[in-house]
């Protein structure tokens, strides 16, 4: 069964507000463009932009850390390069995290709003064309099926917003967790093809509405109570570059012969 692309997100900080896109370019080994590219030090988090390695998220300033991170609304405007951020309280920012000082006002701009929510000092640190910030160190590209999330919804009794999974791709017209069985099989994405790698396992951010900035729901424990597995959504790997965008075909992968 081919289902097709509902919504493309880009998290250009990590834990910060996903941006929607019509579409996308995606190569192999060069993870997801504009995604996950910054992050925010809770403190020191021995990353080092010479030599960049995997760094747990709890280093920096997530929503499995502190819901308050979602109160923050951030945009990034490709032709300046310049972020802006507005949260409750406190005045707009703008700033080029591309700039040493414009990372370090950003620094200063969370630090006024995030408070005692954040042990800090908090340091915007930079991967763009070295590394993802991402939660795997081997999790280049994410899709979220939205059946899935409709189906934990109802064992739930709520309405989950798809964007607490913080996926890059979510599609409809896939059956619900067929997915989970999809680990070295194929699959083509619009014009691009790419290898499933494994299943997300799901952490304490999905947790916190995207749109209240509460920690609300366990979601965590409501996947192990009903499907005995804390899975949603998978990572891909790209074999084959191209162009994915809204309403394209993806493919359900075919069983290995």
């Amino acid at each position: 069964m081919t289902g097709h692309v509902a919504a493309i997100f880009r998290h250009p900080v990590k834990g910060f507000t996903p941006e929607s896109l019509t579409h996308v370019d995606l190569a192999p080994g060069e993870g997801f463009p504009h995604d996950r590219v910054w992050a925010v030090e809770n403190g020191p988090s021995g990353y080092d932009p010479e030599t960049p390695v995997f760094i747990p998220k709890q280093k920096f300033t997530v929503l499995a850390a502190m819901a308050e991170v979602a109160g923050a609304r951030t945009r990034l405007d490709d032709a300046s390069g310049v972020l802006s951020a507005e949260a409750p309280g406190a005045p707009t920012f703008a700033g080029r995290l591309a700039d040493p000082d414009g990372r370090a006002r950003f620094a200063d701009w969370l630090t006024a709003f995030l408070g005692e929510a954040a042990s800090g000092p908090l340091k915007v640190v930079d991967a763009r064309g070295a590394f993802r910030f991402t939660d795997h160190p081997l999790g280049q590209v994410s899709i979220v099926n939205m059946a899935s999330v409709r189906d934990l919804s109802e064992k739930m009794g709520v309405e989950l917003d798809p964007l607490r999974f913080r996926a890059n791709l979510y599609v409809e017209g896939w059956p619900a967790w067929v997915e989970n069985d999809w680990t070295g099989r194929e699959m083509m994405l619009g014009w691009a093809r790419a290898k499933v790698f494994k299943p997300i396992v799901r952490c304490a951010a999905t947790h916190v509405d995207p749109a209240t900035a509460v920690r609300d729901l366990d979601v965590v424990k409501a996947l192990f109570d009903n499907y005995g597995h804390m899975f949603c959504g998978i990572y891909i790997h790209m074999t084959v570059a191209g162009r994915v965008g809204l309403g394209d075909a993806v493919t359900q992968p075919e069983p290995a012969s």
